[in-house]
């Protein structure tokens, strides 16, 4: 398959990196340093369609094939990952599952105002005894007439502090949770709903990620997703989706890492001579551009896979796996090639260090992408 880019994909990148550039670039280093999430870019963001990716136009969306959607998540997240991690989740796991299983009146109720920006959107699924084990989920919605009352926390949600739109995983039936699974979707206005402190983390530090608590919180019938006992259907879905954007995330962090290493392997001196010269530091880089490449080739594959309709679940999961993978060892790199300087905060390198870490967390863990891979290649006929 030939994934040589198209000139609209070349558009695309070119123009997200020209916004990134001149507006994010700026602030990426301070909003980091000041954990602060930087609503200004918001702002600058909702005309370009950043929050509506993949959404039918109908509701306002930009309706982009999934390669493009992978491009504008890389390339956001070369210059700020924590930018990238908000709108890749606000778009994969957040607008998806509702244009994907929602009602037609839940997509005119909900994605209007999430698709132009105006309420940021997270996914809820992490609790203290589920993550990786969904079927650990212990958030309850009791059936009360015609509403469901929930009762819960949820534990690092990215986009917690500021989503106006959560969709939240719990169970209908303590007894049998595989099988009683929903996912409801909740507005940061109803009764009961509260957001937690902001969590104080090592890396993708201007994104709020925090708890949120659900304490008698009622939510409307018409407010659950899909059918009861959809929960872990609609889970899986997303997640397969979700990690097409974290293998993008993750691809522009290493990107930025080579990048950076490049440029001051050619300024650095010494011995007289920039390091550059040296093989030791060439042989980085060039296992560095090689990895890039092979994984940006997965990631296209999961985006070409899911765009014809095809089951895409295992080309997903090695995107994520590899790319997730290859970002830690470029930035532990480019960290090395800097020196003392790529331990300074003064440098990029090792705000990209830091990020890189989460994407073999968040989506599924490494291990667990590889219990999805492994499953895939058993169940093919020999």
């Amino acid at each position: 398959m030939d994934f040589n880019p198209c000139m609209k994909h070349k558009v695309v990148r070119r123009t997200v990196r020209m916004f990134t550039e001149a507006e994010l670039a700026p602030i990426a280093h301070d909003i980091d340093r000041d954990a602060r999430f930087p609503w200004e870019i918001v702002e600058k963001m909702r005309p370009l369609h950043f929050f509506g990716l993949q959404a039918p136009k109908i509701y306002g969306g930009a309706e982009m094939d999934t390669i493009s959607y992978a491009i504008v998540m890389e390339e956001i997240s070369r210059v700020s990952a924590a930018v990238g991690l908000c709108l890749t989740v606000h778009n994969s796991v957040g607008v998806y599952p509702i244009v994907r299983f929602g009602t037609d009146e839940q997509k005119k109720r909900f994605l209007p105002a999430m698709v132009s920006g105006e309420r940021i959107g997270a996914f809820c699924l992490t609790e203290a005894n589920a993550g990786s084990d969904a079927g650990g989920v212990e958030m309850t919605a009791v059936r009360d007439g015609r509403d469901y009352v929930i009762n819960g926390t949820k534990i690092f949600v990215t986009n917690g502090g500021i989503c106006g739109t959560a969709l939240i995983f719990a169970i209908t039936d303590p007894a049998n949770p595989q099988k009683s699974a929903g996912v409801f979707i909740v507005e940061k206005e109803t009764p009961g709903f509260s957001v937690g402190e902001i969590e104080d983390l090592c890396g993708m530090r201007a994104n709020p990620v925090s708890s949120l608590f659900l304490e008698e919180c009622r939510v409307l019938e018409a407010n659950l997703l899909g059918r009861p006992g959809d929960g872990i259907k609609i889970g899986l879905t997303t997640l397969d989706t979700g990690r097409i954007g974290i293998a993008a995330q993750a691809l522009g962090i290493a990107q930025a890492a080579f990048e950076e290493s490049v440029r001051y392997s050619k300024e650095r001196q010494q011995f007289k001579k920039p390091i550059s010269s040296f093989q030791t530091i060439q042989n980085y880089l060039a296992d560095m551009a090689t990895e890039i490449d092979a994984g940006r080739l997965l990631l296209y594959r999961a985006c070409a896979a899911r765009d014809a309709g095809r089951s895409f679940g295992a080309e997903s999961a090695m995107a994520k796996l590899y790319c997730s993978s290859l970002a830690s060892r470029v930035t532990s790199l480019a960290v090395q090639i800097h020196g003392g300087y790529g331990y300074s905060k003064e440098y990029n390198v090792e705000r990209y260090f830091r990020d890189a870490k989460v994407t073999e967390i968040y989506e599924g863990t490494s291990e667990v992408q590889r219990m999805v891979i492994s499953r895939a290649v058993l169940a093919q006929r020999t």
